[in-house]
Parts: C-alpha cells; structure tokens; sequence
C-alpha cells in the first residue's frame, strides 16, 4: 500500500484520496508520508547549500 501526504487537508492519505496534483507522495509507510514536509525542507536546503558553492 502506499501512503500519500496531501496538501490541501494537511494529513496523511491512503491511495485513494484526493489527486495527485494536491498531494505528496507515494510513500511507501504512513510514518514516512507523516514526515513529508521535512524531508522536502531537508532536500530543498541540501539544494540551496549546493547553489551557494
């Protein structure tokens, strides 16, 4: 099963929920779609830190 993060209500959803276009994911547990937001934070300052050197 996989496990989606969305957007729009802010909560952790199985597949069927709302589209893909508002959510994030897949993610492979319900923990890990829990956490999504700080692994796009992690990933994005990870980005910025490689743009600054």
């Amino acid at each position: 099963m996989s496990w989606y993060y969305c957007l729009e209500h802010q909560r952790v959803e199985p597949e069927q929920g709302c589209p893909n276009s508002e959510r994030m994911g897949p993610y492979q547990s319900e923990s890990e779609a829990q956490h999504a937001l700080e692994h796009a934070a992690e990933r994005n300052a990870a980005f910025d830190a490689e743009d600054d050197n």
